[in-house]
């Protein structure tokens, strides 16, 4: 493994356009649960299964019942960055990462600094009015009793991909500018099963494929170095020295 990371490191170090594409598994270690793994949401009890609660056709029948969800599973505004997250953003700011490419909704990688994220999935930070399309934060709705409510009475709706709605085309199009340009493309925690996200990584034509998960991908045999490992792990041993 020291291998391992000493290689990932000497590719951090050559490549001047970086970019890093995570799933669900960057935040489990905020201690934000993630949907498809044994504890995962998916694998919990409700009245309603969650595929079906996080479904747009649900939120505008049973708008009370998606918010019972979503304000007791959704709330990340508790959790703190992590190890990664941070080390993600210290590799922008030395200009060796130009992109987060993320389908999380937590909108942890702004808050431990980072500036370019494409949340392919949206982000419990911003929710609009379905009828006049006011902003409100996230606070505003977590806290808000029942179905939050605009102040023109409009139903607030949060600004996240749920099933059966199409992903934000300039997000993707951002996205797969990102990855085209890459000169390296780091791929971690993210089973690469779930379309069209997982598509993204075809775009790739750099020089450096990393994949960093704790087990094997479809994707192994065309990466430059497969890491199968915790990603914080991992990045604890990412050297942040600047550009000499």
């Amino acid at each position: 493994m020291d291998e391992k990371i000493e290689m990932f490191n000497k590719m951090i170090e050559e490549s001047k356009n970086i970019v890093f594409f995570g799933g669900a598994g960057v935040s489990t270690e905020s201690g934000i649960p993630d949907f498809r793994s044994r504890d995962g949401l998916y694998n919990q009890h409700y009245k309603y299964p969650p595929e079906e609660i996080l479904s747009h056709t649900f939120f505008m029948r049973n708008p009370e019942e998606f918010y019972k969800f979503y304000k007791d599973k959704m709330n990340s505004l508790k959790y703190e960055p992590n190890i990664t997250h941070l080390k993600l953003a210290e590799l922008e700011k030395m200009g060796k990462l130009k992109a987060v490419i993320t389908q999380n909704i937590d909108g942890l990688h702004q808050k431990a600094g980072s500036k370019t994220v494409y949340e392919l999935h949206g982000s419990v930070l911003r929710n609009y009015c379905m009828k006049c399309h006011k902003f409100y934060d996230a606070e505003y709705v977590f806290k808000s009793k029942g179905i939050p409510k605009c102040s023109c009475s409009g139903t607030i709706k949060p600004d996240v991909v749920l099933y059966e709605e199409g992903l934000d085309e300039e997000t993707v199009e951002n996205a797969i500018k990102a990855i085209r340009e890459a000169d390296m493309l780091i791929v971690a925690v993210t089973s690469l099963t779930v379309y069209p996200a997982s598509g993204l990584i075809r775009y790739f034509n750099g020089k450096h494929l990393v994949l960093i998960n704790r087990s094997s991908t479809s994707y192994d045999n065309f990466a430059t170095l497969v890491i199968n490992d915790s990603l914080g792990k991992v990045f604890e041993q990412v050297e942040s020295k600047s550009d000499k």
